[in-house]
Formats: C-alpha cells, sequence, structure tokens
C-alpha cells in the first residue's frame, strides 16, 4: 500500500505543486485532501506554466487520477471555471474524481467572508475572502452544503433555509447588508449539478481499493503546517488541517496505510497573511528574496512577506507530521549571497528557545538566532546531482537537513519540471 502525503512544512507556498507533479508520473493518484481555492500551486511544465488553485496538481500528468476529497471544500464555478481553463490548452480533465461529502462553498459563505474580515479592522486574518472559513465554520455546525446534496432540490433547499436564517439576521442587523433570497443561492447551486455530475464520486471506497490493488496514492495538502487550525500559529491559520493527519480525515483512509511523508522546504522562509514571522526582513534583502524567488501569490496575487531559513520551524514540522522526507526547494534564488543567516533558535525574554513555543505570546515576542554559513555565486540551475552544487550549496542542504530533523532526498534548483536533484527515491 504506497500512499505518501506531501504537504508545506513552513507557511505555505513553499513548491508543493512542483512537487507533486514531479512524482505525478509515478503515482496513480493524488488527492487534494483539505482547503479549497484559497490554495495556489504553480507548475511549469517545459515553457508552460499553470495556476492550480483547487485541482490537484497530478491532473496535468497523463495516467494519473486526480482527485478532490471529502475534506477540501469546493467553489464550483471556480472549479469548473479553472477545469475550462486546462481543457483550453488540450489538458485531459476527465478523470477528476470529487467527493460527493466535499462541501459546497456559496454565495453566502463568500460575503460572510468578506463582510466579517472588514469588520474586524485592524484585527483582521488576513483571509482570502474566498468563503472558506465560514465555509468550514458550517461544516462544523452541521449546515454546510454538500456536493451531494445538489441532486437533492428538496433538500439543498431545506439546508439552504437553516444556513440563511441566522446568516441572513447577522447581514442585515449587524453588516446592514441586504438579506439573500433562498431561490437565488438554490438555483444557482442547482445549475452547476449537471456539470459536476460526471466527476462525482465515492472517492473514499475508490481510493480503499486503489491502496488495496497496490496502487500509488500521493496526498496532496494545501497551505503549510503553520496555518494548520490545531497546530499552525492560531488564530493566523486556514480553516482545515494541512498537516499529514489531516489527510486520513481528509480523504478517508486509515493511518496505517500511510508510508512516507515528505515535507516541502523552501530555501528560505515566505508567509502570506497577517500573524508573527520571527525570520522576516524589512530590507533590501527581503525585498532581492522576493523579487529573485518571485514570491507573488498565486491565488491572492499579494506579495509574500520574505525571511531567512528557520530551522526551528522545520523541526516542529518534522514532529507534528512525523516526516520521513524533505524536498527543499528554491535553493537557486539564494545564489549570491555571500553569507546566508539561518535561524537555529530564538531567544524569548533573554532565553534561548529552540524548540516551537507553544504559547502564542511567547512566539509574537521571539527574535531569530541566527547561524551564518557561506554562500555561493555560481549558477545552479544546471546541477543534475548533489555533487554538481557548489560546495558551498551542498554545505547549506546538510546543515539545514541536520537542524530539520528529516533527510532532504529532492533539491529544487529552479522553477522547471527537470530542474530538480533527486538524491532519495520518493517511490
Amino acid at each position: 500500500m504506497p500512499a505518501l502525503v506531501l504537504l508545506g512544512a513552513q507557511w505555505g507556498d513553499e513548491g508543493k505543486g512542483k512537487a507533486t507533479d514531479l512524482l505525478g508520473g509515478s503515482v496513480d493518484y493524488v488527492v487534494r485532501y483539505q482547503g479549497g481555492n484559497n490554495a495556489g500551486h504553480t507548475v511549469v511544465v517545459g515553457d508552460q506554466k499553470y495556476a492550480l488553485h483547487l485541482l490537484p496538481s497530478g491532473i496535468l500528468s497523463p495516467g494519473c487520477t486526480p482527485v478532490i476529497g471529502n475534506g477540501v471544500v469546493v467553489d464550483p464555478s471556480v472549479l469548473l471555471s479553472e477545469l475550462s481553463g486546462l481543457n483550453e490548452r488540450g489538458v485531459d480533465t476527465s478523470k477528476l474524481l470529487i467527493s460527493g461529502n466535499a462541501h459546497i462553498i456559496t454565495p453566502y459563505n463568500v460575503t460572510v467572508d468578506k463582510v466579517t474580515e472588514r469588520f474586524l479592522g485592524k484585527r483582521k486574518i488576513g483571509t482570502t475572502g474566498r468563503g472558506i472559513g465560514p465555509t468550514y465554520a458550517d461544516k462544523i455546525n452541521r449546515v454546510g452544503i454538500r456536493v451531494q446534496d445538489l441532486y437533492d432540490e428538496s433538500i439543498l433547499t431545506q439546508k439552504v433555509e437553516a444556513a440563511l436564517d441566522a446568516k441572513n439576521q447577522m447581514l442585515t442587523k449587524l453588516y446592514n447588508r441586504r438579506a439573500i433570497a433562498v431561490e437565488q443561492v438554490v438555483g444557482e447551486l442547482l445549475g452547476y449539478a449537471d456539470k459536476l455530475a460526471p466527476y462525482v464520486a465515492d472517492t473514499v471506497l475508490v481510493l480503499n481499493e486503489a491502496l488495496e490493488q497496490d496502487k500509488v496514492v500521493l496526498f496532496e495538502g494545501g497551505q503549510g503546517t503553520l496555518l494548520d487550525i490545531d497546530h499552525g500559529t492560531y488564530p493566523f491559520v486556514t480553516s482545515s488541517n494541512p498537516t499529514a493527519g489531516g489527510a486520513c480525515t481528509g480523504a478517508g483512509v486509515g493511518p496505517t496505510k500511510i508510508s512516507r511523508v515528505i515535507g516541502i522546504l523552501k530555501a528560505y522562509t515566505t508567509r502570506v497573511g497577517a500573524g508573527p514571522f520571527p525570520t522576516e526582513l524589512f530590507d533590501e534583502d527581503g525585498e532581492a528574496l522576493r523579487r529573485i524567488g518571485g514570491e507573488r501569490g498565486v491565488t491572492t496575487g499579494r506579495d509574500r512577506r520574505c525571511g531567512w531559513f528557520d530551522a526551528v520551524i522545520a523541526r516542529y514540522a518534522t514532529r507534528v507530521n512525523g516526516l520521513t522526507d524533505f524536498f527543499l526547494t528554491k535553493l537557486d534564488v539564494l545564489t549570491g549571497w555571500e553569507q546566508i543567516p539561518v535561524c537555529v533558535a530564538y531567544e524569548i525574554d533573554g532565553r534561548r528557545v529552540e524548540e516551537l513555543p507553544y504559547s502564542q505570546t511567547d512566539f509574537h515576542h521571539a527574535k531569530p538566532v541566527y547561524e551564518m554559513l557561506p554562500g555561493w555565486s555560481e549558477d545552479i540551475s544546471k546541477a543534475k546531482s548533489f555533487s554538481d552544487l557548489p560546495k558551498n550549496a551542498q554545505a547549506y542542504v546538510k546543515a539545514l537537513e541536520e537542524m530539520s530533523g528529516a533527510p532532504i532526498s529532492a533539491i529544487g534548483v529552479g522553477p522547471g519540471r527537470d530542474e530538480t536533484i533527486e538524491i532519495n527515491s520518493f517511490l
């Protein structure tokens, strides 16, 4: 049962799409198990660049079946638009499967997300405004709309009525917005039913049968470990579990079926949205990382906050995910620095702390303790093996591996599909 989980080991945007795509030719199924269209992956194939939001990266690999699991929240209009865009570019999307238990992002979820975030003012979380959080809240409050509900108009109407009873009170009395009509929402959602029908399936059954048949299944997380609702920098987190445990609940497979957990690490650190970020840079080095690394959100279009590599976060990701391997991305971006700082610990109220503090207050006040590593100036984008890298780049990778607590099995030296050094096979 070769089941692998691939996830972000920082705050997201680590390059998971490239890693998934590289494995896509060797796996039978690629499964998104959480998140929604607030997560974006960029995949470069030859001279073609693809920006994916809801779709698993495996959709670009012929022979691979992409799956949207029950733990994902789905905006039908975004999904259909994304499918249409790929079809126009000659990508076959016919093998996509969508869990009938996945929850739908409704128009009122998007409205609630935007008005509540605006209402928070300076205390805002930094959401994408795409209705992700309110949809997960509806799911937990048991007033959510699932994909399967699109095929029973009576049940759909009842559920929309139940959800809007409270939401319209809030929108009109608290936020001074117009009430949303039940009929309008139901009509819009029913309009997606026929278009989605060819893809809807019992994905839990499909995936478990595939594993029993020794098919290779790759579970792909959105966002990153530090944005996990339980294990991230709460409250500046997403509304689901991108960590490895989320793959089991978000896809319907047991933990005993997971054979490998791969964490994606950027050779430096970035973050989108509000929240603490100990190694964040506000100087020309930060600007250089942003410019050279092309650090702009695929989904949001927002500039990413940039900082040096944080080994404390990497160790934490190894622990909470049970990581067996790392895929280190964007090593090429660091070319040109004489010395590269790496955060090895934090200073908090005069104390040296080498593990991530559980207290939000402590983490907010954490100051990075840096170790300086020698840089390199040689172009590494053509490197095909670890020995092709400059000695200082090799030393940097080995230092990060030792500090992070799991072997680095692959290294990204450029954005292209073929610009990767594979040290140990993931399969």
